[in-house]
């Protein structure tokens, strides 16, 4: 019995989600190698020497590094959350979103080639900080127009497989291009990488060059492999609408009223806000964490984000199928769950103690207990990701697909401040960056009670 060939509409379908899901693993190394694991570790280190060297104590020089970082953040997070859905709806409006991926595309280019000038003496620290804002709004930006794209890529379950899968990819992504840092750029206290090179291209260790690389190399990444993206990806014909801006931010603020009425996506956007807010934070402050109060390298920080990395995108292409079959709402309460346990037991763990009870010197524990931390944490997180956005394609309507995930944005950006604000004020009030991360525990909380008023199957799904 012979098998029917696959049509050309069928072949270039594929395609279209092939290029869909290379933005994730073309976008995901500025998060794995920018925010967490290189980049990140890499600026509270120099900065708290910084500090150091102006006569602050190690604990205060500590604090006031994180406190630098989550700054930067938190007016990243800011400017993300006010003009996210905004630019959606005069997207939708438009009826064209590939424009504006490019437009974001080259912020995140232009900013991550400037994470380059953070010299290790603190010479452009703030410019350094200034640099990783522009990336990180172009990569957001990108992403909720990326996303606005899933709808129109599959039906029903198809959406979970499809969502795990893209951030499977990222993931998978983040880590090779880890493993790459690793191995051939960023040098370790010896001057040479994991394996014993020098750094390729001249780079000089002295000045951390290999280090500082990642921005250079997030850039170059992110050019190679948006290709397939832009060759494979069209968008569905949308007729565009009269009025321009004020008929975009007319619609969004009707959007906005009809909140009270419409439950499910209120509480949704709500529960969203303080959960994706308390993941990001957890992702920003792994690396730092694990920097100040572990006082790991970044090479130990590089090893613990490929545990984290290869955990995601195992567990986030499992985590889509099961998407599949149970929906997003279980999948989501489930990893929260796991999320607020890792960070429970997260706070009790020292260079000298594993909550009150003392180590022996020099006991590898610690390292041990992070480590599977951190695989649990990229496991749950993918996951938690993944499943979020098949919740949102289901609130989303089909005709504003775009101002959906502006507001799906907004949600997640709207306290984006809040979590490296309470944990910037936690750790400068408490003066211990450790006990700096209580707050995500709290927000993590809130989220899941929220979503007891959820319908699993979307705004539409009878009472």
């Amino acid at each position: 019995m012979s098998v029917a060939s696959p049509s050309i509409a069928d072949l270039v379908h594929r395609r279209r989600i092939w290029g869909w899901w290379a933005f994730d693993w073309a976008s995901q190394p500025f998060f794995t190698l920018g925010l967490t694991f290189i980049f990140g570790p890499y600026f509270v280190s120099v900065a708290s020497e910084q500090f150091l060297a102006s006569g602050l104590g190690e604990q205060a020089a500590d604090a006031r590094a994180q406190s630098l970082w989550s700054l930067g953040l938190t007016i990243s997070g800011l400017f993300i959350a006010c003009l996210a859905p905004v630019l959606g709806a005069m997207a939708d409006n438009a009826g064209r979103r590939m424009p504006w991926i490019i437009a974001f595309s080259l912020f995140y280019i232009g900013g991550s080639v400037g994470l380059w000038f953070l010299l290790p003496d603190g010479n452009f620290l703030i410019g350094a900080l200034i640099a990783f804002g522009i990336g990180l709004i172009g990569a957001e930006f990108a992403t909720i127009f990326t996303n606005s794209l899933l709808p129109d890529l599959g039906t029903g379950g198809e959406i979970g497989k499809i969502s795990g899968t893209g951030f499977a990819m990222g993931y998978a992504g983040g880590v090779i291009a880890l493993f790459i840092m690793l191995l051939i750029f960023a040098e370790t206290e010896t001057g040479t990488t994991l394996i014993g090179l020098t750094p390729p291209f001249g780079l000089d260790p002295d000045l951390r060059e290999g280090t500082r690389f990642v921005g250079p190399f997030i850039a170059i990444w992110f050019m190679l492999f948006m290709i397939p993206f832009f060759l494979w990806v069209r968008e569905t014909p949308r007729r565009r609408k009269a009025g321009g801006v004020g008929a975009a931010l007319a619609e969004l603020w009707d959007t906005i009223r009809s909140l009270p009425r419409r439950i499910s996506l209120a509480a949704y956007l709500g529960s969203s806000m303080f959960y994706r807010d308390a993941l990001n934070a957890l992702y920003g402050f792994g690396g730092t964490y694990a920097v100040l109060v572990l006082n790991w390298s970044i090479t130990q920080v590089g090893i613990f984000g490929i545990i984290a990395a290869i955990t995601s995108a195992l567990a986030t292409w499992i985590g889509g199928r099961v998407d599949a079959v149970t929906g997003p709402k279980p999948v989501i309460v489930c990893m929260i769950a796991v999320l607020i346990g890792v960070c429970a037991f997260v706070l009790g763990l020292t260079r000298d103690s594993v909550w009150g009870l003392s180590l022996p010197a020099g006991s590898g524990l610690p390292d041990t207990a992070f480590f599977i931390c951190g695989a649990l944490i990229g496991g749950a997180g993918g996951v938690l990701q993944s499943a979020s956005r098949t919740m949102m394609v289901r609130h989303a309507s089909i005709d504003k697909p775009t101002e959906a995930f502006g507001l799906y944005a907004l949600s997640g950006k709207a306290t984006a401040f809040l979590g490296p604000a309470l944990i910037g004020s936690t750790t400068a009030l408490l003066g211990d960056a450790r006990l700096g991360m209580i707050p995500l525990i709290v927000l993590f909380a809130i989220g899941l009670i929220l979503l007891v008023w959820v319908r699993p199957d979307g705004e539409e799904a009878p009472a």
